[in-house]
């Protein structure tokens, strides 16, 4: 079996308060394992980019723990939290986050410039990881001259350039068409495969299940059905298709 990369155990999570107050989360335990692409799916408010947000350590769970590469978020402080999110993690968001002022390999080595990596080392891994997605020759493009999936293929550079153990991203086809979403999902699926990460994809988008490992749904804050054959890839029916 892969190594575990980040693993959930009993995880609450409680919004708001008083009459508003809502368990978002009620008891979640999930591992993420190296080399394995997990979709987790779920209709809105089923408390999935919580989740995501919880095992990401953006967001501190009410109750539970999370072990991310061996060291637990347990009374981590918020310099600890950043440390790991740092040294670990990658993330894709539907929204692509670029600088619009930035040109793509700038935008790719601000990962690096933030961790202080600088110069022409900085230079290579930003240019390699655009090469990773496709993009070497637009890495001077501002965001604007880019298409939708162009600009997610960058966001997904910035994230891995780091080399992070693992890689969470939101929704990341859910604006795109169906093309677009095809090449996001085969550079997810190779940085799974290819690269031996772990990568989660929150989605509620049933046209990418094909490229999926593993298949978790979650509802009303609960775990619901985990599909996934021990010790070789998942290989499930298209359920819809691209138009």
């Amino acid at each position: 079996m892969n190594e575990i990369i980040i693993e959930a155990k009993a995880i609450k999570k409680t919004l708001g308060r008083g009459a508003g107050e809502v368990q978002a989360l009620r008891g979640i335990d999930l591992a993420l394992r190296k080399g394995e692409l997990t979709l987790l799916m779920g209709p809105s408010g089923s408390g999935k980019t919580t989740l995501l947000l919880i095992l990401g350590c953006m967001l501190t769970p009410s109750s539970g723990t999370v072990t991310v590469c061996g060291t637990t978020t347990s009374n981590a402080d918020k310099e600890a939290l950043a440390r790991i999110r740092r040294d670990h993690i990658g993330f894709v968001f539907q929204s692509y986050h670029l600088f619009p002022t930035m040109t793509a390999r700038q935008n790719v080595q601000l990962a690096l410039d933030i961790r202080g990596q600088h110069g022409r080392d900085a230079a290579r891994k930003s240019h390699e990881a655009l090469g990773l997605v496709g993009l070497e020759k637009r890495a001077r493009s501002l965001p604007d001259s880019l298409s939708g999936g162009e600009q997610q293929r960058v966001a997904i550079a910035r994230a891995f350039v780091a080399n992070p153990s693992v890689i969470l991203a939101d929704e990341p086809t859910s604006a795109l068409d169906g093309e677009n979403g095809r090449a996001i999902m085969r550079i997810l699926a190779d940085i799974a495969h290819k690269r031996d990460r772990a990568v989660l994809v929150v989605t509620h988008d049933p046209r990418i299940v094909s490229f999926a490992d593993r298949i978790i749904r979650i509802e009303d804050g609960v775990l619901a059905d985990d599909k996934s054959e021990e010790g070789e890839r998942l290989r499930l029916p298209k359920t819809a298709s691209w138009p």
